[in-house]
């Protein structure tokens, strides 16, 4: 507990108490985006379309 409470305080001397809330809001948001693009389950789909398929001739 005690680690804790040095870090917050070299903490608020580095950055200030007023931009406190700005770092929490900034690391909050970046967090979320983190998890969210982590467990999103809409991967890029490689396979190609069925229009796009050709069986080896040149476009014309």
């Amino acid at each position: 507990m005690t680690e804790l409470m040095v870090i917050l305080v070299i903490v608020v001397v580095i950055f200030g108490a007023r931009r406190l809330p700005e770092i929490g809001s900034g690391l909050g948001k970046a967090i979320k985006n983190f998890k969210s693009g982590v467990s999103d389950k809409d991967e890029i789909d490689v396979t190609p379309k069925q229009d796009e398929v050709t069986d080896g001739k040149p476009p014309s």
